[in-house]
């Protein structure tokens, strides 16, 4: 009979003597299973060991959020109208960037989508139920609740329920992170994902599907978590900000529009325009720059599988990782071998090569010990359950296991127990992996019992043998480079706390008092705060503890990467901002990390950690360019407006900041320094915008108003030659007898010398940012880095060829060259230079404005 005592999920039958309603024993249970009827009637109910099905957002949704996010809706609403009004080119620039950008969001996410969606724990073998007392091989959703299913060695176990008869040798490393296999007795709980190694029985399903422990995991592994990075939130922040400024704008401007009987083309132009202020190309020029980092990041080991990562890794400040595949190779290496009593532990080589299933343990002697192998004539192999491995050989019988196991069969204890168990206790201190290496007492003794099982023989003991995990070789380095950069370390494992110690003191990380995980249950989010603050390797630890720390770290500020090979990881790696996987680790692990190191390196991070720091350097850089361009473009529109002087952009002059900004600050961003990024971005971003865009916006405003005025008195008078007549008529499609001719013309005229003299200051701020001599250094130090005065140089080439060629003045919506433009905006462009760089180097705006108490103000230019 099974053990009912044991048996707890069986406890209708031995309470009542049935089961589900039939009058049976214990026995038949385990011999007839279910009837065919009574399995078809459960999966009915939907109790059946189905896949876990999909959690992550569909394709329409996918695309219908990317697509038509808010900014971009409305830059299709205005495209829209732009098309239906023939301006084709203006639709063009105002719908272009978004619609790039909105489109490699969705692809990338339709990526991931796809390879969440592919994962399962469990593979597709078929497995043996008994049904109508009978072996039946099903797939393995095909299983229902309350089958009996037979459990041998190699097989996966699909389902959670406990052991009904028989012996079973369970690898749940998958799981666990436990590198040992765990025996189990009848009424032990086997959970699905693990494996039978050894042995074999029935198992009783009683958690499938979505209920079982793989299917939670599995479950968990497909939720979609992807954070949002810090440069990211500011950007955003950034962005909405400008909108709402931008409205509240708009809805100024064109009340005064429609009070002044604006036509509905020049209505829609200058909402194109104002919505032309939102720097949407940040997000295409964040797409490209993670893109590009991610394929350098790949050249040096690390695949990316979630584009913001290559920034993300950048932000991390601690790194959790596990320790069998990560920290070590997975291989064991010899420590030492101890002889006792003065015996000869040579033997020990010989042994390691005789054995004819080899483990890590036996490569790892036979690697480092001499020895010849041995004619065997009987052996018994290492198993969980004896912890001890043997051999017969014509040189005698030798057996090699673990110490406590072996214990109670050695002899000569009054002279060898004392020294012995100092021995083993002092590597076991260490973290060390022990075994006793010992001989029979009489060489005729073999290792089996008259029935044949294997059994011991009074034994000898020779040597006590010490092994380590294998460190990986560039781990030490890596470690002792974090902690130089200020990053911080966690060893989260499965195998006991004094091996993971002893372990991450040999590769150089400050220990102290490691923890179990039995000691985190129990404990609330304050408690566990303070246990996670002052530990460093924490052993014995499930999946969900492991969660439960990274959640930890993150409460208390952390930016958190957790590195982890196994599916025991994936719920950690989910959790924390960055998931690292290792190539050779479980494909579920693979698929939900961020970051895979496709060499299996732990140092793989480093570089990809410093080009995570490029590309943020290089887009906040960006962001300097970009806001300064939007807030002088805001100024100079709300106060030109403010003083009916029209218009002073039309969208395709709004086209030149291909020139200014898209250009510049794509060579920019690939050119950056892998530095520390700015802590205090949002603060210096201020100090450096708002003097540059109100001096700007201040003297193009004046340049604009000087040539409005003058062009417009000029038509005026009556004695504007014929030529110039003619060419305004062909710029603004009007005839000089037409009533808005002067209007038009001033506007257009206008409109050009302020185009040129923001151009020209523009590509002027670039070397503020980047300055070559001393006299630009206003802002910051000088650099030696001459790139950015070079594409400043190739810039002004290509802004003056715009202005000369036709067809591209033409194409951009300025007036042909003309010399009162430059002798107006040349003089502007000096005193506007004098203006800031006084404003920089004595800090005037910053204080007038309030903005030197921001943080970083204090920091040194």
């Amino acid at each position: 009979m099974i053990p009912c005592s044991r048996l707890s999920s069986l406890a209708e039958l031995c309470t009542t003597g049935s089961w589900e309603g039939r009058d049976v024993t214990a026995e038949q249970i385990a011999t007839e299973g279910l009837t065919t009827a009574e399995a078809d009637d459960r999966r009915r109910r939907g109790q059946a060991n189905s896949a876990v099905s999909g959690t992550t957002r569909g394709y329409a949704t996918i695309l219908r959020t990317n697509v038509f996010s808010f900014y971009n809706t409305v830059l299709f609403a205005i495209g829209v109208a732009l098309l239906a009004l023939g301006r084709y080119s203006d639709a063009l620039i105002s719908v272009g960037l978004g619609l790039v950008n909105a489109m490699i969001s969705a692809v990338q996410e339709i990526r991931a989508k796809r390879k969440l969606d592919r994962l399962q724990l469990l593979d597709r073998a078929p497995v043996l139920v008994v049904r109508d007392g009978r072996d039946v091989e099903v797939l393995p959703d095909v299983v229902v609740r309350d089958d009996l299913l037979r459990v041998r060695a190699g097989d996966q176990i699909v389902v959670d329920g406990p052991l009904v008869d028989g012996r079973v040798e369970a690898d749940e490393s998958l799981l666990t992170g436990e590198s040992e296999p765990v025996v189990k007795d009848p009424g032990d709980e086997l959970r699905s994902g693990s494996l039978c190694v050894a042995g074999g029985g029935h198992q009783l399903a009683r958690g499938v599907g979505a209920d079982s422990y793989a299917g939670r995991l599995t479950a968990e592994a497909r939720r979609v978590t992807t954070d949002k990075t810090p440069l990211q939130r500011r950007i955003e922040f950034v962005v909405r900000l400008v909108i709402a400024l931008t409205v509240l704008m708009s809805g100024a401007i064109l009340a005064q529009a429609a009070l002044e009987g604006f036509s509905l083309l020049r209505v829609v132009q200058t909402t194109a325009v104002l919505s032309g202020l939102v720097p949407y190309g940040l997000f295409f020029l964040i797409a490209v720059a993670y893109t590009a980092g991610a394929s350098r990041i790949a050249e040096r080991g690390a695949l990316v599988q979630q584009v913001n990562a290559v920034e993300s890794v950048a932000e991390v400040d601690v790194v959790c990782t596990d320790k069998t595949g990560t920290l070590t190779t997975g291989r064991l290496t010899l420590s030492d071998v101890e002889p006792v009593a003065g015996r000869d532990p040579t033997p020990l080589g010989a042994f390691a090569r005789s054995v004819t299933t080899p483990n890590l343990t036996t490569v790892a002697l036979a690697g480092a010990l001499p020895g010849v192998r041995w004619t065997v004539r009987d052996e018994v192999p290492f198993s969980s359950s004896l912890r001890w491995s043997g051999l017969v050989t014509d040189d005698g019988t030798w057996v090699l296991g673990a110490p406590d196991a072996l214990a109670p069969h050695l002899t000569g204890a009054s002279l060898d127990a004392p020294s012995l168990d100092i021995t083993v206790a002092a590597r076991t201190a260490l973290g060390l992996r022990v075994l006793v290496f010992a001989r029979a007492a009489e060489p005729s003794d073999g290792l089996r019992s008259s029935a044949g099982q294997p059994a011991l023989p009074a034994l000898e003991p020779v040597a006590v043998v010490a092994l380590a995990d294998e460190l990986r070789p560039e781990v030490a380095e890596t470690i002792a480079r974090f902690r130089r950069d200020g990053v911080d370390l966690k060893v989260l494992s499965g195998d006991d706390p004094r091996t993971v110690a002893a372990l991450a003191t040999q590769a150089g990380l400050t220990v102290g008092e490691p923890v179990a995980g039995a000691e985190l249950d129990g404990r609330d989010d304050a408690a566990l705060d303070r246990v996670v603050a002052r530990t460093t390797v924490f052993g014995r630890v499930a999946p969900e503890h492991k969660e439960r720390i990274v959640a930890s770290l993150r409460r208390q500020g952390g930016y958190v990467a957790m590195i982890g090979d196994g599916v025991n990881d994936a719920r950690a790696l989910k959790a924390a901002h960055v998931g690292v996987a290792m190539r050779s680790g479980s494909a579920v692990t693979r698929d939900v990390a961020d970051i895979v190191l496709v060499d299996d390196s732990f140092a793989a991070l480093q570089p990809a950690q410093r080009e995570g720091r490029r590309i943020i350097n290089g887009i906040a850089i960006s962001m300097y360019i970009f806001l300064a361009r939007v807030a002088t473009q805001g100024v100079v529109i709300l106060v030109v407006t403010m003083l009916g002087l029209g218009f002073p952009y039309s969208p395709t002059q709004v086209g030149l900041t291909l020139l200014t900004v898209g250009v510049p600050t794509l060579f920019l961003t690939f050119w950056a320094e892998p530095t520390r990024p700015d802590p205090h971005l949002l603060g210096n971003l201020a100090r450096f915008v708002l003097p540059a865009a109100i001096i700007t916006a201040g003297f193009g405003t004046a340049v604009y108003a000087i040539l409005y005025e003058a062009v417009r008195q000029g038509f005026s008078t009556g004695r504007t030659p014929a030529q110039v007549v003619s060419e305004f008529e062909s710029y603004t499609g009007l005839t000089y007898t037409d009533a808005e001719f002067s209007t038009a013309a001033a506007t257009i005229g206008a409109q050009t010398g302020l185009s040129t003299f923001v151009c020209l200051a523009s590509f002027a701020l670039i070397l503020f940012l980047f300055p070559p001599i001393r006299l630009f250094a206003a802002w910051t130090e000088p650099t030696d880095d001459r790139r950015p005065t070079l594409l400043v140089a190739v810039l002004v080439v290509v802004f003056v060829a715009v202005l000369f060629i036709p067809a591209l003045w033409s194409y951009f919506g300025l007036t042909g060259p003309a010399l009162p433009v430059f002798t107006t905006v040349l003089p502007a462009l000096v005193l506007w230079f004098v203006a800031l760089s006084a404003a920089y180097r004595f800090r005037v705006l910053d204080r007038m404005l309030g903005i030197d108490q921001l943080p970083g103000a204090s920091a040194p230019h």
